[in-house]
């Protein structure tokens, strides 16, 4: 029979650890719940002790963290935006259609068929003037100014053109303020900022301004004047990103300087387009601006004929009645010819198909308008070369005016 010593150092051990465990989880499953407990104790005051360290021990501890140094931010509101938008604004109005009723039940007045913007650009003796788009004044009988202060002055139409959408208006300058300065649009980048002034969606939304960027300084936009599915002309236009809405039309288009750099032209968008506005260039605009205060309409050289593009006339007309040699492609097909106009002085028939202008090759109506408009004025001479019955041709015609 063994003999068992209670007393040994490897008993001992052992009873040891078994009382040093259950100690140690103990201890810190108190730790734990003192933790957790100490910050209930705490708010409600039966611990005398404060959590909080004192200001300038927190902004220390603050400043180790995050290695930062505290500053002040301050924010300036005024900014160079606000500034020109404050100085520009009264110099944009609003411009008002009315017509006449026309149902004869109704007493004879009128109403309001159209709201549009206009830039003040001028002011001299006793008068300002204002430029607007055509379309929107066009068919009214009176038309109204409205100032940025809500104010509303009779205006009277100077002039306008169909071709660029720019009407000049003149009025009394008494409640007038500001007149736009002038800026240029040759120099624009594209990516520089832009501002657009008006009224979008009427006068109850005046003054509205939208921020972009110029998106193109020479965009070509087809335009059609009598809805019959064929562009009538191109547009040279900027483009732009800032939001430009029915009711923006003859507003203004400026750069950060608070120039005048173009006029908002909503008829040459798309409705359904976002994000792509157009302005007419201030470059191009003012000399026709200045043609319609002066002569209440834009002059341009005349040549008196009706035509269309090759394209547009039917291929069986074309084989039967034309006559071109194969290699004949593009071309201004003569429909009619106004009677005693420069076409007609210089021999020019229906039927024939004028091919080039001053040596440079025209395909429709576009190109004919534009190098006639661009490059040439009244009383200046035009080399057509133009096939008849199959055979080609050249004329001189002295250029008229348009009426």
């Amino acid at each position: 029979m063994g003999y068992y010593d209670d007393h040994s150092p490897a008993t001992q051990q052992k009873k040891s650890r078994r009382f040093i465990t259950p100690a140690l989880i103990g201890i810190v499953l108190g730790a734990v719940l003192v933790l957790l407990a100490l910050p209930a104790l705490v708010q409600t005051n039966l611990l005398p002790y404060d959590m909080t360290a004192p200001d300038e021990d927190r902004e220390s501890i603050e400043d180790e963290d995050t290695n930062l140094n505290s500053e002040r931010v301050e924010l300036d509101v005024n900014t160079q935006i606000t500034e020109i938008v404050e100085e520009v604004t009264p110099s944009v109005v609003g411009v008002v259609n009315n017509q006449s009723q026309s149902q004869f039940w109704e007493e004879p007045g009128s109403e309001q068929a159209g709201e549009g913007s206009g830039v003040i650009y001028k002011q001299e003796d006793g008068k300002a003037y204002v430029v607007t788009n055509n379309h929107v004044i066009e068919g009214a009988n009176d038309i109204e100014v409205v100032m940025s202060d809500e104010t509303r002055v009779p205006a009277e139409l100077v002039g306008g053109d169909v071709f660029s959408d720019l009407a000049v208006l003149e009025m009394s300058d008494e409640t007038v303020t500001k007149v736009a300065e002038i800026g240029t649009s040759e120099s624009l980048k594209v990516g520089e900022p832009a501002i657009a002034i008006g009224n979008p969606l009427g006068l109850r939304f005046a003054g509205s301004v939208t921020k972009g960027i110029i998106s193109g300084t020479q965009r070509a936009i087809p335009q059609d004047f009598n809805n019959d599915g064929q562009p009538d002309w191109q547009a040279e236009v900027i483009q732009t990103d800032a939001a430009i809405n029915p009711g923006n039309s003859g507003g203004a288009l400026i750069n950060v300087n608070g120039q005048l750099i173009g006029i908002n032209s909503m008829k040459v968008a798309q409705s359904s387009v976002e994000g792509i506005g157009f302005a007419i260039p201030i470059d191009a605009a003012l000399p026709l601006i200045e043609q319609l205060e002066e002569n209440g309409q834009v002059e341009r050289a005349f040549i008196g004929i009706e035509a269309y593009g090759l394209k547009e006339v039917p291929s069986s007309e074309l084989q039967s009645t034309l006559n071109l040699p194969d290699d004949v492609e593009d071309g201004l097909y003569i429909r009619s010819i106004t009677q005693m106009s420069p076409a007609s002085k210089a021999g020019l028939e229906p039927l024939d198909v004028i091919t080039e202008l001053d040596g440079e090759p025209v395909a429709d109506i576009i190109d004919l308008r534009k190098y006639l408009y661009d490059e040439k004025n009244p009383g200046d001479t035009l080399e057509v070369t133009y096939y008849r019955n199959g055979e080609q041709n050249s004329t001189t015609v002295t250029l008229g005016t348009q009426e």
